[in-house]
């Protein structure tokens, strides 16, 4: 009897570990079935669709429209976890497909666990992974180009670069002018006093300075040694958006219209320095958009959504554009070869 017993509780367990399985594998099916049901719509709908584009490629015009958000999953850590960033490497290795996730504590600034997949089935199903400990991360303005991951130092005015094939921190360089200690941060989204973003064309961080009276600074880094190459002032108020991204040398910027909905409503080229304004929706699914990462060889954003995984499909103009003019009102942005003087602030203790 006791034999039996064991038997059927050991079937019972085996029993509940199949349906788990079978569920993360009908979790799989869903989302590849609504990522083609969503390209099927966009092409229907597209009067004059995109030609297939190659990775790193700047041929084409500027944004045109954004797709419906497709939700991948809840983060790895639990809805607790509402701050953090995810995405794909900004710019892989032809053989690799790295997608990270990086949720930030409770607390909505220290960044100290990442994951590393291997592949997007293996995001989905939440295994073949590689969790890893850094414990020195501040907000969610990280981002992951050529294999290395590039964040905010904690409680310093510091770019911070780590290997993520070994998760050695390689690089700590001083980002002259940048605020830091949330000074600054986007609306809604505290900590986020450097916004890195990789494009088809290089390294870029977002930030503002003392001298820019909080406008939102772009500056181009050099990736292997993080030195400041050139920077850009533009016209807008850094905490008065929700949120920004490069693709191909153009800085996007958001702004919240209601808990459901952002509108990229701005445009800045560093290629001719001209800004205009735009109005894209963009809709979402909680309120606060903490991390936003292009992937250029997918032309996709990925999101994190108070907690939840997100991605979109951008989809650009077919032909090269330029940027209107700046109306005669309104002030050029600046370029610089160099960055603003150093400011100087407290340093807060380590949590």
């Amino acid at each position: 009897v006791a034999n039996a017993s064991f038997t059927l509780k050991l079937l019972d367990e085996s029993d509940q570990y199949n349906v788990r399985a079978l569920r993360q594998e009908m979790d799989v099916l869903e989302s590849r079935l609504n990522e083609c049901e969503r390209e099927k719509e966009q092409e229907e709908t597209s009067m004059k669709p995109d030609p297939p584009l190659h990775s790193d490629s700047c041929t084409r015009g500027g944004l045109q429209k954004v797709s419906k958000p497709l939700v991948v999953e809840l983060n790895w850590r639990g809805f607790s976890y509402k701050a953090g960033t995810w995405g794909r490497d900004s710019a892989p290795n032809p053989t690799s497909s790295l997608y990270w996730v990086a949720p930030l504590r409770a607390d909505g600034r220290y960044f100290d666990y990442y994951r590393l997949y291997k592949s997007y089935d293996d995001l989905i199903l939440l295994k073949n992974y590689e969790e890893r400990k850094m414990g020195y991360g501040d907000g969610s303005g990280n981002t992951v180009y050529q294999n290395f991951m590039y964040f905010n130092y904690y409680g310093t005015g510091d770019m911070a670069k780590v290997d993520l094939s070994t998760n050695t921190l390689v690089l700590r360089r001083p980002l002259p002018g940048a605020t830091y200690n949330d000074r600054f941060s986007y609306a809604g989204v505290p900590w986020k006093s450097f916004d890195f973003s990789g494009d088809e064309e290089a390294l870029w961080v977002l930030y503002a300075t003392e001298e820019s009276k909080g406008n939102l600074v772009v500056s181009r880094l050099n990736a292997s040694s993080l030195e400041v190459e050139k920077t850009w002032h533009t016209s807008q108020y850094k905490p008065a958006l929700s949120g920004a991204f490069m693709a191909c040398g153009v800085l996007y910027a958001l702004r919240s219209l209601s808990t459901r909905q952002e509108e990229i409503f701005y445009a800045f080229d560093t290629a001719t320095g001209l800004e205009c304004h735009l109005s894209i929706l963009l809709d979402k699914m909680l309120e606060k958009l903490q991390g936003i990462n292009y992937s250029p060889s997918e032309h996709k954003l990925y999101v994190y959504n108070d907690g939840f995984l997100i991605s979109y499909d951008l989809s650009f103009l077919t032909e090269k554009c330029t940027l209107p003019r700046p109306s005669a009102k309104s002030k050029r942005p600046s370029e610089t070869g160099a960055p603003p003087k150093s400011v100087k602030l407290n340093k807060p203790s380590r949590p």
